[in-house]
């Protein structure tokens, strides 16, 4: 009785990520559960998205194609792992972001959350520390 593994990956260009809403909401489990099949990701979904099974596996082999997860086979059983990490899937998205709404800049970004979002005083307070812990590491 031997087990035969094989993966498969996408052919994602590393600086090119667009992923829908759908694939984000895939990629959350994928990230919390890998390795995982389909029908693990569609479980978890089934409280937040009325997704059918063959919805999300076919989901998830677009995905494989775009190189966002990539497939080990092991006999008749496929399981999912991300090809991204979540801060290049974040990055990707503040990015487009930044480059729609803000020309590309990040202060206006910073000042607009500020004057419109606001912060409470405990975020304000760890912001601080923040720009402070990472000002010093800079210089």
């Amino acid at each position: 009785m031997s087990i035969s593994k094989s993966t498969t990956r996408g052919r994602r260009k590393k600086d090119t990520i667009e992923l829908t809403e759908a694939e984000w909401e895939i990629l959350k489990v994928v990230w919390e559960k890998e390795p995982c099949a389909a029908g693990t990701v569609q479980e978890a979904l089934a409280q937040s998205k009325d997704w059918a099974y063959a919805t999300v596996k076919s989901t998830m082999d677009r995905m494989v194609e775009k190189g966002f997860l990539e497939i080990t086979r092991i006999r008749n059983l496929q399981l999912f792992r991300s090809c991204l990490s979540q801060v290049q899937a974040r990055r990707s998205e503040l990015r487009k972001l930044l480059a729609r709404a803000f020309n590309g800049a990040l202060t206006p970004l910073v000042q607009f959350l500020l004057e419109h979002e606001g912060l409470s005083k405990e975020e304000a307070a760890g912001l601080r520390r923040f720009v402070k812990k990472t000002a010093g590491k800079k210089q």
